[in-house]
């Protein structure tokens, strides 16, 4: 386990958690993954001002194809905590994902383990190409966020697929056309190669140049004269 061994009591809590849920509920990894019916009727909360906060996310973290964010929000739908990663592309088993997503949590934000019942929400964004429809894929991507926040102390909050076609939280209709899986690329520039070639940009206007603190030469000259 990646945070086994660490010697204190809330480190062995959660290795035996862990443990126990890869060796004894989910045997495979084809149950480790939720279908679209029974996550609908999971009683996710559904997000306020669903596409205010898919813009915002979206726009903190650009997310290209393959990446996931993973976000905290408060009792008011506020995010506290976000972070965005990225697995190898042959990874499919929703086991490996909720490591992942878990991993991510741990780096942002404390647990709410020691709460009689969850305060805050973990909720997931996940770009991907293909159609906006349910796959698979997000199936076991459910799973990992489900068993994650769980693990956690965090509510299970909504699945967001950000497609070519535009963003979906998938089971309660929420969806839009912008941004999608292809707006990082119109997001603010990074590196200097993406800035506009000097051959094209506007030229600066000409300044005449002057030293500072240099007496000119004229005075110069007349000081040496007397």
């Amino acid at each position: 386990m990646a945070y086994a061994g660490t010697g204190t009591p809330r480190g062995r809590v959660r290795r035996i958690a862990i443990s126990g849920i890869d060796r004894h509920r989910y045997p495979s990894a084809r149950k480790r993954s939720i279908d679209l019916e029974t996550w609908t009727g999971s009683g996710i909360p559904p997000l306020h001002a669903a596409r205010a906060f898919v813009t915002e996310l979206h726009r903190l973290h650009l997310p290209q194809p393959g990446s996931t964010v993973v976000a905290v929000l408060d009792v008011r739908h506020r995010v506290t905590a976000s972070a965005s990663f990225a697995v190898r592309p042959h990874v499919e088993d929703g086991w490996h994902h909720r490591n992942a997503i878990l991993a991510h949590l741990r780096q942002v934000t404390a647990h709410d383990l020691r709460l009689a019942g969850p305060t805050r929400t973990a909720v997931l964004l996940r770009c991907r190409e293909g159609s906006g429809d349910w796959t698979e894929q997000d199936g076991a991507w459910m799973w990992a966020l489900r068993d994650a926040a769980t693990l956690h102390g965090l509510r299970c909050g909504s699945y967001i697929a950000l497609t070519p076609t535009g963003w979906q939280s998938l089971g309660d209709g929420h969806r839009g056309r912008t941004p999608h899986s292809g707006s990082w690329a119109e997001g603010p520039l990074h590196t200097v190669t993406e800035l506009t070639p000097s051959s094209v940009r506007e030229p600066a206007p000409e300044r005449a140049w002057r030293p500072t603190g240099l007496a000119s030469v004229e005075t110069v000259r007349r000081t040496a004269a007397r």
